[in-house]
């Protein structure tokens, strides 16, 4: 009697001098379908061999499984007959890959056992996540009463307008089983993020003078829920970004923005959405530098994937919080899955913006590049010449000092030269060189005395101040 050939959920080996083997196998086949079954006695042809089996031998085998198979399994470990042949049958079944056998993953391909490289391994249990075992799936330690009644109700409001979901709300209770986000006590994390906030999660957002992370002219964190954080963040770029207006002969001028807010919508969302939230060391980021805009989150893109894969429209939808982003969906913030970069690609293209997406050791950016002649990062409504542009006009030649010095003046035009020197970490004479080299540059002026004056943006470098 032959029992079969080889396959992804079944294996032979001869003897129990393979067991190693047995168990890499065993780890192989749970990664791959969850379960399978390992013949000892048997050729790898299917044809029984049989073996003195004896109650120790069993013993053997259960220990070998139970001290090398990582997750803990419990098989199924029998004596059978095969043609009057005594083997070991081991049936086994697991639902917490990935399995690692003596430290090492491992995955079925046909009959084979296949070590997974680091790469490997991380994607896979990216994708075993999604649905199950994931982080926003689990329990939280906040109940239904914690839920805000008010956030949830706009939420609700917010999901039926998009068509996605159609139930009223009623109370707390009832719309949370609803969603499928409570046992009826506790919430889940996905819930907890959305409806309740979590203390430890939240966005950081600044600005900086020039295009280096040193000074500050602006600088904000916010606590809260997935929904309120995405708009806050969004609030603040739109605020802090500059607008320049096209005059096109139209009765309505056209103001437009150095990144499409559409995109800095998307890279917002999409920041929350996929970020990997057991590391609360790190915050979601949003800065603001003279020369582009970066929305970063904690969670590094998937492995074995670009991001040129999904502005093609051939790339996975790999959800690391899919429970969230099932929510998300629902409210319509994000519209469709696995589609959010390739949207914000054609945003930017559109808009003939540059940008960028960057895998970073922690985590995942996407780089807007703002336009260079009407680079400034303090927002406000400053007009430059000709009323073309809502935020001025800075000149590239500029050096970081003089940018710097031109963002503060934007920031609080009474500033002294004091004031100055000690946000910069430069002298009072130095600075003073600096606003006298600004002023012969026509790039700024003194209006007033120099006690209750200020001074003025008046024209970039080359450019003669207006009478």
């Amino acid at each position: 009697m032959n029992v079969g050939k080889e396959n992804e959920t079944l294996e032979f080996k001869k003897t129990t001098g393979e067991l190693n083997e047995g168990i890499i196998s065993m780890a192989a086949i749970l990664n791959k379908h969850g379960g399978g079954e390992l013949y000892f006695g048997v050729r790898n042809d299917g044809t029984p061999l049989g073996l003195d089996i004896s109650d120790k031998t069993l013993r053997d085998v259960s220990q070998a499984v139970g001290n090398h198979l990582e997750p803990r399994v419990y098989p199924e470990i029998n004596e059978v007959y095969i043609d009057g042949k005594s083997c070991i049958q081991v049936a086994f079944s697991g639902g917490k890959a990935p399995y690692l056998a003596f430290g090492r993953p491992y995955i079925r391909v046909a009959d084979e056992d296949r070590q997974m490289s680091a790469a490997e391994l991380e994607k896979f249990i990216l994708q075993k996540n999604s649905g199950r075992d994931s982080w926003d799936s689990e329990l939280s330690d906040k109940t239904i009463d914690d839920v805000d009644g008010e956030v949830l109700k706009e939420y609700l409001a917010k999901a039926r307008e998009a068509g996605r979901i159609d139930f009223a709300y009623t109370d707390r209770e009832t719309v949370l089983k609803k969603l499928d986000v409570t046992n009826g006590k506790a919430v889940t994390n996905a819930a907890c993020a959305m409806f309740v906030g979590i203390p430890l999660v939240a966005v950081q957002m600044a600005v900086f003078a020039t295009d280096k992370k040193l000074t500050f002219l602006d600088i904000n964190r916010a606590q809260g829920s997935v929904a309120s954080l995405i708009e806050i963040a969004v609030q603040y770029v739109k605020e802090k970004m500059n607008w320049r207006v096209v005059l096109d002969g139209s009765v309505q001028r056209k103001e437009i923005p150095d990144a499409p807010v559409e995109a800095i919508r998307e890279a917002v969302t999409n920041s929350f959405c996929h970020r990997d939230f057991r590391n609360l060391s790190q915050n979601n980021e949003v800065a603001l530098y003279s020369d582009r805009i970066e929305i970063y989150n904690p969670g590094r893109f998937p492995e074995g994937v670009t991001p040129e894969d999904y502005i093609a429209g051939r790339g996975p939808s790999i959800k690391r919080n899919p429970n969230l982003a099932r929510l998300m969906y629902y409210s319509k913030d994000i519209e469709s899955f696995g589609t959010g970069i390739q949207r914000i690609a054609e945003a930017c293209e559109e808009a003939d913006v540059k940008v960028e997406f960057r895998n970073g050791k922690l985590g995942f950016s996407v780089i807007f590049y703002r336009p260079v002649n009407h680079t400034n990062t303090t927002g406000g409504q400053l007009k430059g010449e000709n009323d073309v542009s809502i935020n001025g006009s800075l000149n590239v030649s500029l050096n970081e000092v003089e940018q710097t010095l031109l963002a503060l003046i934007k920031d609080k035009p009474g500033i002294t030269w004091d004031e100055a020197a000690r946000s910069i970490s430069k002298s009072r004479r130095t600075v003073q060189r600096y606003f006298n080299g600004l002023k012969d540059k026509n790039s700024i002026r003194r209006v007033g005395s120099k006690k209750d004056g200020y001074w003025e943006i008046i024209a970039p470098i080359g450019k003669k101040p207006r009478p």
